[in-house]
């Protein structure tokens, strides 16, 4: 593939060493929903296209969508991204695949102003996940029947042999190296906060009833903040990222298990979701595998460094986008699929205060909404502990 002018190098210097990915996309509806509300993408970011992007109709109809490619990880570098869509509905479908488009979109526009910075790579990363954010927060404000729809979303922009992850929700991605499955992304969820706060452990929180509380989304308000990671990539390291349709059901030693024993990725893929349906598939199901390979990787090595590591920025994340989203990706024609029971014409909306907006009144409403549900779930769980602990103290 070619990359443009940017990409080639000058007469005197060398080529830089090339990075190889084989990649395979795919996503299940699951055994209990009737709807897929997940989206996935891959792209090369030299393209003005992705590879593959699971597209609305086909995730309304819940089919399954699979491609296996390989491609260079050129100057530009390739982009990976999996999204959760929540809200129920139409609304689920429309944040997910709306999200992964923006990200890409605008990530496209800021790595070509990018220099070789490690730094501004990684900005441009974070700064197309807070587009995205304002992108589905402005568009559910436009359609009332839309309003508080959001979508978990962990994208991997890999340039050179670097990863660079951005992170808001719960969708996980996992490297696997020699045999061996570690997370590189941390749940931003109310059972991850207990278990640093040590007041259960990891095994607890697996099985929670309430292990899909996540604590922010892109989409419900008008800011949000991006975990920011990176990973340094060896040669034959295997990337999975997935939805909480297959972490929630499928354990990290398993999902090394499958890894060694599948002939391929797209076999790897089926058998993965094959594995969270068999333990009955109550979300739906989506998985990208990435290998790596090349001359551009080197070998693993004993002291390499695995697993949620921040990446250092010289300045706070901040928690707005740098620029307004383009009126293309708010207004595209291609977002507004049919609500289930939804009538044709809605009810016009009452009238604001005086001097309040109807933008500034649905985000206080927003704000209102997500204060409320915090407060509940907070007095549910310290209600839960207390009781825990009174009960202990009495058999002791």
């Amino acid at each position: 593939m070619t990359h443009g002018p940017a990409s080639h190098p000058s007469p005197s210097a060398p080529a830089p060493a090339a990075v190889r990915v084989a990649v395979c996309a795919l996503t299940d509806v699951g055994r209990t929903r009737e709807h897929n509300e997940d989206a996935f993408l891959v792209a090369d970011l030299s393209e003005p296209e992705p590879l593959t992007f699971l597209n609305d109709e086909s995730a309304v109809r819940g089919h399954d969508a699979v491609a296996t490619r390989g491609v260079d990880a050129g100057t530009e570098g390739v982009l990976f991204l999996v999204a959760d869509g929540l809200g129920g509905a139409a609304a689920g479908e429309i944040a997910s695949r709306m999200g992964a488009r923006a990200v890409f979109d605008a990530l496209r526009e800021r790595v070509a102003e990018a220099s070789a910075d490690a730094g501004q790579y990684a900005v441009a990363l974070r700064d197309a996940v807070l587009a995205a954010n304002t992108a589905i927060h402005r568009h559910a404000l436009r359609h009332a029947e839309l309003r508080g729809m959001g979508t978990t979303l962990t994208a991997a922009a890999l340039r050179g042999d670097t990863l660079y992850l951005a992170q808001v929700g719960d969708s996980r991605g996992y490297l696997i190296r020699d045999g061996v499955a570690q997370q590189l992304t941390k749940d931003q969820s109310l059972m991850q906060k207990l278990v640093e706060a040590g007041e259960i452990t990891p095994e607890q929180a697996e099985t929670s009833v309430r292990r899909n509380i996540i604590l922010q989304a892109l989409g419900p308000e008008a800011s949000v903040k991006v975990d920011l990671t990176h990973q340094q990539l060896r040669r034959g390291d295997l990337l999975l990222l997935c939805s909480d349709g297959l972490s929630g059901q499928v354990r990290a030693h398993e999902l090394a298990e499958a890894a060694a024993d599948a002939s391929d990725l797209a076999a790897l893929c089926r058998e993965l979701i094959a594995r969270a349906n068999a333990t009955g598939g109550p979300d739906n199901i989506t998985v990208v595998a990435a290998r790596f390979d090349g001359a551009g990787l080197v070998d693993a090595s004993q002291g390499d460094a695995i697993g949620h590591q921040r990446f250092p920025l010289g300045s706070p994340t901040p928690t707005t986008p740098i620029e307004p989203v383009s009126a293309a990706v708010l207004d595209a024609p291609a977002l507004a699929l049919p609500v289930p029971g939804q009538a044709a014409g809605l009810p016009a909306e009452p009238p604001p205060a005086p001097g309040v907006t109807p933008v500034e009144l649905a985000e206080r409403r927003d704000r209102a909404k997500v204060a409320y549900v915090g407060l509940a779930i907070l007095a549910v769980v310290l209600a839960a502990l207390l009781a825990w602990r009174f009960y202990s103290e009495r058999r002791i």
